[in-house]
């Protein structure tokens, strides 16, 4: 069976940092069909060497192993079609240049989506259109329930929960679900992935993951940049449909779902939505006491930030998953720009001991007993327990257990387009946003969001860029009578 991975929106940032480079890499470690094509679309006017050669540059700059031999014979498989997503004879065009190069009638095909979202609904509206006309022709076989025919969706996947549903009609329209995969690449990451093989693949660790002996969890997205010249878009999105809504609700679904019967993608996405179902949308008290947000100084000046902008930069929610397994186990959630690192990390924190045996400890609070799970970068597991100094009476201290994955394996960590794009190749949902998922997490966020631009609530703080956490956010986090993990 041949393969063919269409690109709308080809001569993007995406393709050529992402999407090219992943792909050559999967081509050298012979993982690749053998029978397979890539065709860039875009409004671009390029011929396929023009293309080829402006992808051979770029691809030696965002890939540590490259080689001009091994990627002029995978560019051999590239090829190039001007396609104005409006415009539906160049999707005639496109099929009929399709027709030309793929080997049988019949191959996997699918289409991938990364353009701008505005053009999202016009894309998948002329593919059906093209394609009914063509099927009914006999030269293309029908599209809607077609498992050969896939469609990959970038994010952000809507603005909010009714743009979402529309986006979603827009889609079933021509593809049915089964066909449909919306890509989050922070689900591509290896530790994103081996968080599940630490809960389901290990013993230990099932009995303690319940609120019975878990305090709290933080999942923690920092990050080092601030908005540079993306301050126009940045400022309509705002952190929590940038962050939130998807990277965040995505590893919050992972650490909180239960075991699926069996590890296949309609099983493991029916537990994710569960985690989401379980979720009570806030009030507008709830958004005053449980959210947090703050901007950074100097985010004003930004190009493209309107003066006196209320976008925040920085949040942090509270969620309560009203569930038997979490129920009183608050998870916190925060993510911001412009902060002292760049870091991503799951915080399980256990309960405290019942009595506090040794008194040579800390007495404050006995918070050592984490599990982290570090996502990027330094990607690995570290679990913090107490021990007893050697020749010191019975003086305590914290003490790790360290893996990290860079030391236990030689192989470099894969870019997380690799595993997504192999799994939309072979059919394999399992990492892919359902549309019910997508529409639970906009329901959950999209209150907050309409509260902050309605009422003002909560305050909109200020803070220093280069800050590991706004110093605001920690006293917020006092009164919920927790702190936030410094590691």
């Amino acid at each position: 069976m041949s393969n063919t991975i269409v690109i709308f929106g080809a001569s993007g940032d995406l393709t050529s940092r992402k999407l090219i480079p992943a792909l050559y890499s999967l081509y050298l470690k012979k993982r690749l069909p053998g029978d397979i094509r890539i065709v860039g679309c875009s409004r671009s006017p390029f011929t396929h060497d023009q293309w080829r050669s402006e992808l051979e540059v770029s691809t030696s700059n965002f890939t540590s192993k490259f080689a001009k031999d091994s990627f002029r014979e995978f560019a051999s498989s590239i090829f190039y079609q001007k396609v104005d997503v409006g415009d539906q004879e160049d999707f005639k065009s496109l099929f009929r240049f399709l027709d030309e190069v793929e080997p049988d009638n019949n191959p996997t095909r699918i289409y991938y989506l990364s353009t701008a979202p505005r053009f999202f609904a016009p894309a998948i509206e002329n593919l059906g259109i093209a394609h009914r006309e063509l099927s009914v022709s006999g030269r293309e076989p029908e599209l809607r329930g077609n498992l050969l025919r896939r469609i990959v969706i970038e994010k952000p996947f809507g603005t909010d929960l009714e743009s979402a549903h529309l986006l979603n009609e827009k889609i079933h329209q021509v593809f049915d679900e089964s066909q449909v995969y919306r890509i989050d690449h922070y689900l591509g990451k290896e530790t994103v992935q081996n968080m599940m093989v630490l809960r389901f693949a290990n013993s230990i660790f099932e009995p303690l993951w319940n609120r019975n002996y878990i305090d709290n969890v933080q999942i923690v997205c920092s990050e080092s940049v601030d908005v540079g010249r993306r301050g126009g878009y940045y400022d309509s999105s705002g952190v929590l449909r940038d962050m939130f809504q998807n990277h965040l609700l995505q590893l919050l679904m992972i650490t909180a779902m239960e075991c699926p019967a069996r590890f296949n993608a309609s099983l493991v996405r029916d537990e994710k939505v569960k985690v989401l179902q379980a979720i009570k949308p806030f009030s507008s008290e709830e958004v005053r006491t449980e959210t947090y947000r703050a901007q950074y100084d100097g985010y004003l000046d930004s190009d493209g930030v309107p003066a006196g902008s209320k976008t925040a930069t920085f949040a942090a929610i509270k969620l309560k998953i009203e569930n038997w397994r979490w129920n009183g186990v608050p998870f916190y959630l925060s993510s911001g720009k412009a902060l002292a690192k760049r870091s991503t990390q799951i915080v399980i924190q256990f309960h405290d001991p019942p009595t506090l045996l040794f008194t040579d400890g800390p007495k404050e609070h006995w918070d050592n007993n984490r599990l982290i799970i570090q996502i990027q970068p330094d990607e690995g597991i570290r679990m913090r327990f107490t021990t007893k100094v050697p020749d010191a009476g019975m003086e305590l201290r914290t003490t790790d257990l360290d893996f990290k994955f860079a030391e236990e394996f030689t192989e470099s960590m894969p870019d997380s387009y690799q595993r997504l794009l192999l799994d939309a190749i072979k059919g394999d949902a399992s990492l892919f946003a359902r549309s019910d998922e997508v529409e639970f997490a906009w329901k959950i966020i999209d209150p907050i969001i309409k509260s902050w631009q309605q009422t003002q609530n909560p305050k909109l703080y200020r803070y220093h860029p280069g800050v590991a956490i706004p110093e605001s956010c920690d006293q917020w986090m006092h009164f919920q009578k927790k702190a936030w993990c410094r590691e």
